[in-house]
């Protein structure tokens, strides 16, 4: 008789495997067929229309492969969203966090956000049903405790419903650390411009063409900017929409003074070399602050590599030299 101690919610551990596998098929089989599912062709054709007005609109022709890439890429994202429509987990605040944090990535399609919704749906199924499926459908994890087995499944589930963001919030980091690193040299070609008696949207222009090689991702928002402020009414918004692109207090401190110059019409090139002497400054006491750390970070690899070796090279030959003296005297 099975005792009450090798059950699994009053099921045997053979049972309770076979309905967790029969569960995850379902909800596979499920998802599966609300993506592949037919629809509607008149809504991919309108989808499609749209798309190409806005390439004309912008000047652009793209080539038929790269028009039928995007057509099946936009007919994947509407099924998705399909499917997450159907379960109620589409919200508007959800979905606007999510495409804030897209444009603080550098990644300007905002209906990927129903891409990243969905990897939190699909990732705990796929990946923590097979990890489950792994661990209590097999005899691979048999020497295992229950308690282990548990924490296992239970953070492969975590982990894959936090992918998403975990790699967003990466990728967040780097650009934003990428943009902070050449703000400087951006504020000081844009005093030159500014001294030069260039405009601003032409300053944004010209800094964003010398900056596309060294720093490609400053390059790419300030060209952005430009082309904002050269075809939105209200120029202040231009700007603003910089900060809010870039997860960085430095940049909104700059957008802050262009805004305060345009409003009160105090002389741009002043400010910005303030900023920029005040950022380069930041930037070395951080390097600083960095080099200052490293003795207590050395002082670990210190104790357990370097000093072991320096006592068996100084004190091996002596205790070689005492040895052979003991043997000798015996």
């Amino acid at each position: 008789m099975t005792s009450p101690a090798n059950t699994v919610l009053g099921l045997e551990p053979a049972s309770a495997a076979t309905l967790l596998w029969g569960i995850c098929v379902f909800a596979l089989l499920v998802a599966g067929y609300l993506l592949i599912g037919t629809r509607d062709p008149m809504t991919r054709r309108v989808r499609a229309l749209n798309e190409r007005r806005e390439l004309l609109k912008a000047g652009i022709a793209a080539p038929p492969k790269r028009r039928t890439q995007w057509v099946d890429r936009a007919d994947m994202l509407e099924r998705m969203r399909s499917v997450l429509s159907a379960l109620k987990m589409l919200q508007d605040e959800q979905v606007k966090s999510i495409q804030l944090r897209l444009l603080q990535a550098g990644i300007r399609s905002k209906e990927l956000a129903v891409a990243v919704i969905f990897g939190r749906l699909a990732l705990p199924i796929v990946l923590g049903g097979g990890m489950a499926l792994w661990v209590y459908g097999t005899d691979s994890f048999s020497d295992w405790s229950g308690l282990s087995c548990y924490m296992l499944v239970a953070g492969t589930l975590v982990l894959s419903y936090k992918a998403p963001d975990l790699a967003l919030k990466n990728r967040i980091d780097k650009r934003t650390a990428a943009i902070r690193k050449g703000l400087p040299d951006a504020l000081d070609l844009m005093v030159i411009c500014a001294e030069a008696g260039l405009t601003v949207d032409a300053a944004f222009a010209r800094v964003a063409r010398e900056l596309r090689r060294a720093y490609p991702e400053l390059g790419d928002e300030f060209q952005l900017t430009s082309v904002e402020l050269g075809f939105l009414t209200d120029r202040r918004q231009a700007l603003e929409n910089l900060s809010i692109r870039v997860n960085l207090d430095a940049l909104r401190s700059v957008v802050t003074t262009m805004v305060q110059t345009e409003k009160y019409g105090t002389p741009l090139a002043s400010a910005l070399r303030v900023l920029s002497a005040e950022f380069r400054n930041e930037r070395m006491m951080r390097a600083e602050e960095k080099a200052a750390r490293l003795p207590a970070i050395m002082t670990v690899p210190l104790i357990l590599f370097i000093l072991p070796t320096l006592f068996v090279v100084i004190l091996g030959p002596a205790a070689c030299s005492i040895k052979d003296t003991l043997m000798s005297g015996q």
